[in-house]
């Protein structure tokens, strides 16, 4: 019986479905960030040890064989945070979106989105993080504990200078303002830092290692941008950042009904 299933070409269809798959996760996690050039890298090693070993030539298919054990090495090491949060997203169970209808939407959403088109239009600064499936229970501890409702109005207090939680980030959970002013990690990646500023950089930072979904207005140009799985989506109108966030959250990013308006 088990030789019969062993024998079967829907084994051969299925390991190269499994090493279809492992490929995408891998380009999607290397896709714009410093690892890529190392998995070129290793990929071109990869190619000359096969080339090596075909032409018969001994001492350098050797010399390849120890470099790509070396690299290796340096790419767990120096991409302990990518990797983490690689691992950590593979272990979430993802509910089946088909299953919920195509006009849901998350709880206190058009608040949410209400108070980010006014932080804008006032140049107030804002960090929102919409808690998923991974637990935020680390960086939620750092800040004030409010377990609030969802409204406007309190998200646009919060974030109003000189207001004493506005500096830092508030995570929303189960439909609650579940604490403000929370500190969040930044970033490792160095070309970040060229570019955007600490609130942006954190945003980035926690999103590569949790599943959420985070919301930034800046300050300095009053710009919203959409942040997850590390990466950013910047500018975006009310209506962008509603199709953002609904792309986020349901499977294959499928859009909502164009008659449901976005939020005033």
């Amino acid at each position: 019986m088990w030789e019969m299933i062993r024998q079967s070409p829907l084994i051969d269809l299925l390991d190269i479905l499994i090493v279809a798959w492992l490929l995408h996760r891998l380009l999607r996690f290397v896709r714009n960030t410093r690892a890529l050039q190392m998995v070129i890298g290793l990929a071109a090693l990869m190619i000359l040890s096969v080339v090596a070993s075909s032409l018969g030539m001994i001492v350098v298919g050797r010399i390849i064989s120890s470099l790509q054990t070396v690299w290796v090495v340096a790419f767990i090491i120096l991409f302990q945070p990518e990797l983490r949060s690689a691992l950590a997203n593979l272990g979430v169970h993802r509910r089946l979106s088909v299953l919920r209808g195509a006009t849901d939407e998350m709880p206190g959403e058009s608040e949410i989105l209400k108070a980010v088109e006014r932080l804008s239009r006032r140049g107030l600064g804002a960090l929102i993080v919409l808690e998923r499936e991974i637990s935020l229970d680390r960086w939620l501890k750092t800040g004030t504990q409010l377990q609030a409702e969802i409204s406007a109005a309190t998200l646009e207090t919060i974030f109003t200078v000189p207001a004493p939680l506005h500096d830092g980030a508030v995570i929303i959970r189960d439909g609650k303002i579940a604490a403000a002013s929370c500190t969040l990690p930044p970033t490792e990646r160095e070309e970040i830092g060229y570019i955007l500023g600490l609130r942006h950089r954190a945003a980035i930072g926690l999103s590569e290692v949790s599943d959420a979904i985070v919301i930034v207005v800046s300050e300095e140009t009053r710009a919203i941008s959409l942040v997850h799985s590390g990466e950013i989506r910047r500018g975006l109108s009310i209506d962008d950042l509603r199709t953002e966030i609904g792309r986020v959250l349901f499977t294959g990013g499928r859009k909502r009904p164009a008659a449901e308006a976005a939020p005033a």
